[in-house]
């Protein structure tokens, strides 16, 4: 079988490019031939780069040069070109796409149908039904566009709080949806999370769309399990509005016999900081970013991971790495967290928002050291047995299968 992977990135800049080699190495590793279709990009090695398009620069130059790359961003002829020109040569059996909103744009999508090739494509984010991507904006979760009321991302300054982008995404969601793009050109939806994929079903109508779940790729079997009940409570990743790191950080004041690490850089970090001192906490260490080896040792030492996100997460990799490693997590009820933590399970559920049932989550867990212990040990067992290559093949073959069949 041959396999065509577009995302809009090749060189692995965060999780989507991840998630875009993985799926390839794996692949690779079961004996398929795997073609790559991103955006040129200065210093990329693939073999396949002499068919990537140039991709626009959206945010250089004035206005005027804006409104000139505009239309390219929305629906890119260049992109259906090179597509077309890869499919003739490479003659996949099926496309898996990825990411391809504004670089490559949907246009691929229409280059696939147009010479027969079918197409899945994993949904990472919102932006098939959101034009801001996340559901969420300036502190609230927000459905304001559904029915096709995208003028609201321009009202709400959905994205990066601005009139110009918002403009854009809104004008960009009105011509997909005339277009019907997704919906006439993708065979099968993938979702990692059943939530992302029912609430797709109440944007556009559950009987309208053809979806599989696929998780994220990640080899849990990797890593060791190390239990350390009375470690500090820890919470990893990017200090930013939506992931809640103030209502953890108002959790923690009112458990002051509990040590807090948080690990992270960001935008709000200054601010949390300082909410932290207005608080007059001396239980909360803030590390800055950690990678590698040095995350790899903050997560060995922590009792437990929080995850307090306030907007719909799909599929948070730090809740993978945590339990990865042996930890249960405390997590919020929003998106995926829900179906990976399962209440009582491999950690628990509060109410995003609510500090205090955060808090008391907390005490709950921290008065329990063999039921951490516990916690963590299913949380592990869960995910070697879910998230390892063979798993990933397994699904990957199954889903191709079908759709070929």
């Amino acid at each position: 079988m041959r396999i065509l992977l577009t995302h809009n990135n090749f060189q692995i800049t965060g999780g989507a490019e991840v998630f875009y080699h993985e799926v390839g190495r794996v692949l690779e590793k079961n004996g398929h031939e795997v073609a790559y279709f991103s955006v040129a990009e200065k210093g990329c090695t693939s073999p396949w780069s002499d068919y990537f398009p140039k991709g626009g620069d959206y945010q250089a130059g004035g206005i005027v040069n804006k409104i000139k790359a505009f239309p390219s961003m929305v629906y890119s002829s260049k992109a259906k070109r090179a597509l077309k020109k890869l499919i003739q040569d490479f003659k996949p059996d099926i496309i898996h796409a990825f990411a391809i909103y504004i670089k490559l744009t949907p246009s691929i999508l229409d280059a696939a149908r147009e010479v027969g090739v079918p197409v899945v494509m994993s949904c990472n984010d919102y932006k098939h039904i959101c034009p801001g991507y996340k559901l969420y904006h300036h502190g609230k979760v927000c459905e304001e566009c559904k029915g096709g009321r995208f003028y609201h991302a321009l009202i709400n300054r959905c994205c990066h709080d601005s009139k110009t982008y918002s403009f854009a995404s809104s004008v960009e969601a009105y011509v997909h949806s005339y277009l019907d793009i997704y919906r006439k050109n993708i065979h099968t939806f993938l979702f990692s999370s059943e939530f992302m994929a029912h609430k797709t079903e109440e944007f556009w109508g559950g009987d309208s769309f053809r979806w599989r779940k696929l998780r994220n790729p990640f080899d849990s079997t990797k890593y060791q399990a190390t239990y350390t009940p009375n470690g500090p409570v820890l919470f990893f990743g990017r200090i930013i509005d939506e992931k809640g790191v103030d209502i953890l950080v108002q959790a923690a004041s009112q458990l002051p016999d509990v040590p807090f690490r948080i690990v992270g850089d960001g935008p709000d970090l200054e601010p949390l900081k300082k909410l932290a001192e207005n608080l007059g906490l001396d239980n909360v260490v803030f590390t800055g970013a950690k990678w590698g080896d040095g995350m790899d040792e903050e997560l060995k030492k922590c009792s437990f991971v929080v995850v307090p996100s306030i907007w719909h997460e799909n599929f948070p990799y730090v809740i993978n790495q945590s339990f990865a490693f042996g930890k249960a997590v405390i997590g919020s009820n929003r998106g995926g967290i829900t179906e990976l933590v399962e209440h009582g399970e491999r950690g628990l559920i509060y109410e995003a928002t609510d500090f205090e049932a955060l808090a008391g989550a907390i005490r709950e867990l921290w008065a329990e050291p063999e039921r951490i212990e516990a916690m963590g040990k299913r949380a592990k067992e869960f995910s070697d047995r879910e998230f390892n290559d063979e798993k990933l093949y397994k699904t990957l073959r199954g889903i191709y299968t079908e759709v070929l069949s």
